[in-house]
């Protein structure tokens, strides 16, 4: 029951979703563009972090041999 249950109530979400976002559309599409850059900022930290990372592991194991 609880499976069954559970597919129902995510049919329907997925419905009220495109039902809200063809009614919502600018709205949506107005804070996906204010979003986007706040991804990229983000995605650009972690990718500096993750560099400077394997930079520090590398120059460690040099200096190690």
């Amino acid at each position: 029951m609880g499976k069954i249950l559970s597919l129902l109530i995510g049919g329907l979400m997925v419905i009220a979703g495109v039902v809200l976002l063809f009614v919502w559309g600018y709205e949506f599409l107005f804070m996906l563009r204010g979003a986007i850059p706040l991804v990229l900022i983000m995605a650009g930290f972690i990718a500096l972090a993750a560099g400077i990372s394997e930079f520090k592991d590398v120059m460690k194991n040099k200096v190690g041999k």
